[in-house]
């Protein structure tokens, strides 16, 4: 198939891209290679996808309704996966306005590109963040997510919606993936398991939010990928007892679909920090502060739904994970 996946050279997006093109799609990456975070780093993975003559590599803003709309018109992707979306939820509340253009415009210019292109199915990234002040946990999608905390999750929160909308206007297929703490190889230099790594081999203390008490489900980037990608070859249909009276927030009577992908075993931050540790060989020096304005105490991802669907559930210990991850990042920086 031939594939447009937008986020390319992000952390999910070009781990994404090299699994379709090692199975033997044809990949269109958009990418806008911000410098949100290390630049080099985004290079590096884009790099990755060189030794793939299937891989094509655009530069370009969502934001721009023009740009997107030729790039559709001239590649005409049969399928789409939106994983580009300005991250991070404590940035959210420094910076707003960045959520608003790339997570909302940008997405509406991603619909409107399906739309107008016979797009067969778009997937796209929502969060675990939506489920904002949730407490019954595990967290499904079936709940109600009407609470979020941050901006970044109420512009998630809209893109299940536009989506909805877009289903049912148009019939367009759509699936969006709550994700659930992605770490690994390759990794975002923002999240916690990277800022701690780099601090404790350079002898710096870690800020440990919550005083350690967060439980995450964190995720393996591998396990993450293989869960789009079978979502990606399911095209989802309408659900035939769907009922406005009793309407379940996972499916509709338009082709529209959600699900979890969480490792589904939620580890407390203060494990997680001993696996590092052990990985590292040194002790990390522990700088404990209150919850984060915008973060959640703990998530727990119910993934029935993906299991029966695609017959997947995320499994990669965050023993193993980790492992990988340090394994990755010694190679890289030589360390």
């Amino acid at each position: 198939m031939k594939i447009l996946v937008t986020g390319s050279a992000g952390f999910i997006g070009s781990t994404l891209s090299l699994r379709l093109l090692e199975r033997g799609d044809e990949v269109i990456g958009i990418d806008n290679l911000n410098d949100y975070y290390d630049v080099n780093l985004k290079k590096a993975r884009l790099a990755r996808h060189a030794d793939h003559g299937g891989y094509t590599d655009v530069r370009l803003d969502l934001e721009d309704r023009a740009g997107v709309a030729e790039v559709f018109a001239k590649h005409k992707p049969h399928r789409v996966v939106n994983l580009a979306a300005q991250a991070g939820v404590r940035y959210s509340i420094e910076n707003p306005l960045a959520y608003v253009d790339t997570n909302l415009v940008g997405f509406a210019n991603i619909l409107e590109g399906c739309r107008h292109n016979g797009v067969e199915h778009l997937v796209y990234a929502s969060s675990s963040s939506v489920y904002g002040s949730n407490t019954n946990m595990p967290f499904s999608v079936h709940h109600n997510v009407d609470h979020p905390v941050s901006l970044y999750a109420a512009t998630k929160k809209a893109n299940e919606l536009m989506a909805h909308t877009y289903s049912h206007l148009y019939r367009l297929p759509t699936t969006g993936l709550r994700f659930f703490t992605v770490y690994g190889p390759w990794g975002r230099p923002d999240m916690a398991l990277f800022l701690f790594t780099r601090n404790i081999l350079a002898g710096k203390p870690i800020d440990v939010f919550n005083y350690g008490h967060h439980r995450r489900d964190f995720t393996y980037i591998d396990d993450i990928v293989e869960g789009v990608i079978r979502v990606l070859d399911r095209i989802p249909e309408p659900n035939p007892g769907w009922s406005g009276d009793n309407p379940d927030s996972a499916t509709s009577n338009a082709p529209y679909s959600l699900f979890n992908i969480g490792n589904n075993q939620p580890v407390e931050l203060m494990h997680y920090i001993e696996v590092l540790e052990d990985c590292l060989g040194k002790k990390a020096e522990k700088n404990l502060l209150p919850l984060q304005n915008g973060d959640v105490p703990d998530t727990y991802a119910d993934v029935s739904d993906l299991v029966r669907e695609v017959d997947y559930k995320p499994d990669t210990s965050v023993e193993d994970g980790i492992r990988r991850f340090v394994d990755w990042y010694k190679e890289y920086y030589r360390v």
